[in-house]
């Protein structure tokens, strides 16, 4: 049986779980600043729903972004920062208004689907790293963002 002392230093030496987090660290963050975005910016039917949906979605995002971040400090590796670096790294489009409340609604769940296939990625690293505490983590991250991505896929129909 492995020691956690053990398995932290075979995590520290994969560099793929380090970048795994680091990319579900840039998804989380981008995609909390276009929930955010979509917070401040609806219109229209269904305003009052998605205002506090988007509210609830940001603040559950931001404490999603310091739990990664400091899942990749305890691994003895650096958290990536800056809103530049975040955006470039995620590849996720910055939201723009005037936009229909549904095509905000439709932008965040095309982000959320990418976060759970780096979030998918993250998981199987650190399965192969041993990394059963980052695996959880990533397993968290992803039922999170399929909830959430179907909650706001229903909202489209």
């Amino acid at each position: 049986m492995k020691t956690t002392t053990e398995s932290t230093s075979k995590t520290r030496t994969d560099s793929s779980v380090v970048k795994g987090l680091n990319q579900l660290l840039a998804d989380s963050y981008a995609l909390m600043a276009n929930t955010h975005y979509a917070h401040w910016n609806v219109e229209g039917e269904g305003f009052f729903s998605l205002h506090k949906a988007f509210e609830e979605q940001y603040e559950s995002l931001f404490a999603a972004v310091d739990e990664v971040a400091e899942r990749v400090r305890a691994l003895d590796a650096y958290a990536m920062g800056g809103l530049r670096n975040f955006s470039s790294e995620s590849g996720i489009d910055e939201l723009k208004t005037p936009a229909a409340a549904k095509d905000f609604v439709a932008a965040l769940v095309v982000a959320h689907e990418k976060a759970i296939a780096d979030a998918v990625t993250l998981r199987d690293a650190a399965g192969n790293a041993d990394d059963l505490e980052t695996q959880d983590l990533a397993i968290g991250r992803i039922q999170w963002h399929q909830k959430t991505a179907w909650m706001l896929k229903s909202y489209l129909k």
